[in-house]
């Protein structure tokens, strides 16, 4: 009896063994950015590092997005949502704080999101005092191309092969019919202070303002979602450039 309780033991020892080596390996493929036991698992997102000389010409190393942000370049890379915009506005604020008549490069990259996140970008982007330099690559889509049009007057720009979409806003409701009136007005609202803030930066040469209002109020803006190429961004007054090889090489360069 006691060899088999000796046994019994012994056995539940290596099981124990085992599987915390297992849990152990399983954890450093995690971390390492591995495929674990879940074969759909993603790896992990790499973020290049750099090495850059500091003002004593000490050699640092940055992750290549704090080294962009010393260049007072920020990115808005993919759905705007309430987190993306906390980073986005405590990027700018620094960078004001750092040099109030200093301009900021953003670069969009974005198919839009949410509405409240992103009017908090653009309120911060007319709030501080630097002037923000819009640059589109790849898509500014819904919300972003709002931000799009927000950015410096003259210093808003679309790479060739950039797109950019326009349409109103949407959203659900649930709930009590006088709820879902409620959340109908509010979307309502936005719409039209939207088509307001469209109007205030993409205004055509000789253009009212309501008449710049009345463009972006349309029937094919209020029942379509209206894509754009580089030419016709400028020509509706979104932006005022595409760009070439000479802006590609500028941005290039700033990295």
């Amino acid at each position: 009896m006691i060899r088999s309780s000796s046994k019994l033991l012994l056995s539940l020892t290596n099981t124990k063994t085992k599987t915390c080596k297992a849990c152990s390996r399983a954890l450093l493929q995690a971390r390492l950015g591995q495929r674990n036991l879940h074969s759909s698992t993603p790896r992990l997102n790499y973020v290049p590092i750099v090495v850059s000389p500091d003002d004593k010409g000490h050699e640092r190393t940055y992750d290549i997005y704090s080294r962009l942000l010393k260049e007072r370049i920020v990115f808005l890379n993919g759905g705007i949502s309430d987190s993306l915009s906390a980073t986005l506005i405590a990027q700018l604020l620094f960078l004001e704080a750092e040099d109030p008549t200093a301009k900021i490069d953003l670069y969009i990259n974005s198919p839009g999101g949410h509405v409240t996140s992103g009017l908090a970008i653009y309120d911060t982007m007319q709030y501080i005092s630097s002037p923000v330099h819009t640059t589109v690559l790849g898509q500014a889509s819904s919300m972003a191309s709002l931000l799009l049009a927000g950015g410096e007057k003259g210093h808003r720009k679309a790479l060739p092969n950039a797109s950019i979409m326009i349409h109103q806003p949407s959203g659900g409701s649930s709930g009590q019919a006088s709820d879902i009136a409620i959340m109908a007005e509010e979307i309502l609202r936005i719409r039209e202070r939207m088509f307001d803030l469209y109007a205030d930066h993409c205004l055509l040469e000789n253009e009212g303002r309501e008449d710049a209002r009345g463009r972006f109020g349309a029937p094919l803006f209020l029942f379509h979602e209206i894509f754009l190429c580089s030419e016709k961004v400028v020509s509706d007054r979104v932006c005022e450039a595409t760009g070439r090889e000479d802006m590609v090489h500028d941005l290039l360069t700033q990295i």
